[in-house]
């Protein structure tokens, strides 16, 4: 493993281990509003400090976007992006399917990643170039070829929920064509699912690119293909993402491009 994701996923462990104390004594989980259908712990805050903290111990000099306290830490060329509960809401609820997502770009391209998920102590890492695994072991994207029997993967537009109606014609299209579409509640693990094959595909808008960043080099590195709606490379701005095997995506993309506004396919 790469000296730094080595750091990656120890800092993963440390948040893993605040999160579940916490998850077994609900009692301790203080939960405030950051807007609307939009909430943060004070776990999410304790996990996201253990994280940094462990990484600054290595790498002080190194930049942080991170959920809960932004972007700070000295401009340079290297930048963590941290997201210390991904299913915050799932989290919260003591629904356990949430998970920790740190991901390390060097000029803008992501080099490492790992989203962990310590209900099920399941590791998934990745090194540019490297493949990806999951608990040490190679990991790939499945082998669907189209929509017909594939299992994907969504998230529903509840901050935005003008969407709805767009969503509701792709969400439409593709139940009529797969054997079903799952809504778990954490965009990471989705991703770090499509690289392992759970999930042939999946597609979300309006997330954020501490949401995103380590799932996505999981996908890339295990075989996938990541786009926006329309197929192009504008998801780290548009927030509009979907992620799939090569052959699935393309007909993900095909069929949403004509359901949705242009302000949605990018």
């Amino acid at each position: 493993m790469h000296a730094i994701l080595n750091i990656a996923v120890r800092a993963a462990r440390a948040a893993g281990r605040v999160a579940m104390k916490s998850f077994a004594q609900p009692d301790q989980v203080e939960v405030s509003s950051k807007g609307l259908h939009d909430y943060v712990s004070n776990i999410d805050k304790a996990c996201e400090e253990v994280i940094i903290s462990t990484i600054k111990k290595s790498y002080p000099d190194h930049a942080f976007l991170a959920e809960e306290s932004g972007e700070h830490g000295a401009k340079g060329d290297y930048l963590w992006v941290i997201d210390p509960i991904d299913g915050t809401t799932n989290y919260i609820r003591g629904i356990p399917h949430f998970c920790i997502s740190i991901a390390l770009t060097h000029k803008g391209i992501t080099q490492h990643a790992v989203v962990y998920d310590p209900v099920r102590e399941e590791m998934f890492t990745a090194s540019r170039g490297a493949g990806a695994q999951l608990n040490g072991y190679r990991i790939r994207v499945g082998g669907g070829k189209d929509l017909d029997g594939a299992l994907l993967a969504t998230g529903f537009p509840c901050r935005m929920k003008h969407l709805l109606p767009e969503y509701q014609a792709v969400f439409n299209k593709f139940f009529e064509q797969t054997a079903d579409i799952r809504r778990a509640g954490a965009a990471a693990l989705d991703l770090a699912y499509v690289a392992a094959g759970r999930y042939d595909g999946f597609f979300e808008a309006g997330l954020k690119y501490w949401d995103t960043a380590a799932g996505e080099l999981l996908v890339r590195e295990a075989g996938g293909v990541v786009t926006d709606f329309g197929g192009g490379t504008n998801h780290n701005n548009s927030g509009n993402i979907v992620a799939a095997t090569p052959r699935v995506l393309q007909t993900m993309v095909s069929q949403m491009r004509p359901l949705l506004s242009a302000s949605m396919r990018k």
